[in-house]
């Protein structure tokens, strides 16, 4: 489960209207890349794969695929603006390392 803040859920709202398809979701996910190894990746949309989890959230849908949904249970998602502009914040307590950017993480394997 992934916990969503109010200033996130805005934006998520915000940025969904001007999207050509307006009924697209959210998709989260995790990939390799990065300086620490995985990446998050924000996406909309509108294909959902059998092996999805979706998240309905006060009026959004987030999607996480199979794969990232280990990397992302417990994940706290957050918005906020400062003089470099807005961004999406992410509040893993799974990660072991975080680079300066905050969307590269690294984990330890168990």
């Amino acid at each position: 489960m992934i916990q969503i803040s109010d200033s996130a859920r805005e934006e998520i709202i915000r940025l969904q209207a001007k999207q050509s398809a307006p009924d697209a979701f959210l998709r989260l996910k995790v990939k390799t890349g990065g300086c620490s190894g995985l990446l998050y990746v924000t996406e909309f949309d509108r294909n959902l794969q059998p092996q999805d989890q979706v998240h309905h959230y006060q009026g959004i849908n987030i999607a996480i695929d199979a794969q990232s949904v280990e990397y992302l249970n417990g994940l706290a998602l957050d918005f906020s603006e400062d003089l470099m502009g807005g961004s999406f914040r992410f509040h893993n307590p799974k990660a072991t390392k975080i680079c300066g950017c905050g969307v590269s993480f690294a984990v330890t394997e168990s």
